[in-house]
């Protein structure tokens, strides 16, 4: 019974499959690029990572387990030598699948697998990462001062307009001060008028 084997058998033996992979591993080791199926590649991927992972300590158990998978002499130093010179820094990820259409007759998805260090082109272009600034109240001494200079004449400009606020408003007071002062006087000249000519009419009445 096949309970739990949930991974593609690619319509494959064991050992046809076991020995398939292999002859894959080595010559995407020797090569740096192979072109197959995408179902293959993937399960390509599966092989040869943790092999990349091993061969970083670089030790006669190691390499006798690594040649237990890949079966060639000239992929065991090639993996151990220029790839990991390469791969050395990079936590992982060692494979990049590029997909290239289907196949004519079988109609089968076909795709490029490749190791990511050594395709040069895409390496070209993955552009640099912008430094990150972060802005701070802590500036330096130039842009203290500068904001020292700001502040200093945004606080001259606010006492101008203050200044030129209190006088333009000192006046209009002044005016509207007389003004009260200049309706009392009338009244008082109304009344004072008004006090005479009712003198003048006693005195005519009395007469």
């Amino acid at each position: 019974m096949r309970h739990g084997k949930k991974f593609n058998h690619l319509g494959r033996k064991a050992s046809h499959r076991k020995a398939m992979l292999s002859n894959m591993a080595a010559s995407l080791i020797l090569h740096k690029r192979i072109s197959t199926t995408l179902a293959k590649a993937k399960e390509l991927r599966k092989y040869v990572e943790p092999l990349v992972t091993r061969a970083k300590e670089d030790t006669t158990h190691n390499r006798r387990i690594a040649f237990s998978y890949l079966q060639n002499k000239e992929a065991i130093k090639a993996l151990f030598g220029e790839v990991i010179e390469k791969v050395a820094s990079r936590p992982g990820g060692y494979t990049r699948i590029i997909k290239t259409g289907f196949r004519l007759g079988d109609n089968a998805e076909m795709c490029i697998i490749e190791l990511v260090d050594f395709n040069e082109l895409m390496l070209k272009e993955a552009k640099p990462e912008k430094k990150k600034t972060r802005r701070s109240r802590r500036g330096s001494g130039k842009s203290a001062e500068a904001a020292d200079a700001t502040t200093e004449a945004k606080a001259e400009g606010t006492e101008e307009a203050s200044s030129e606020a209190k006088e333009e408003k000192a006046p209009k007071a002044k005016k509207k001060a007389a003004e009260p002062k200049a309706k009392k006087e009338d009244k008082a000249a109304d009344d004072k008028a008004a006090d005479g000519d009712a003198d003048s009419d006693k005195e005519t009445k009395s007469e």
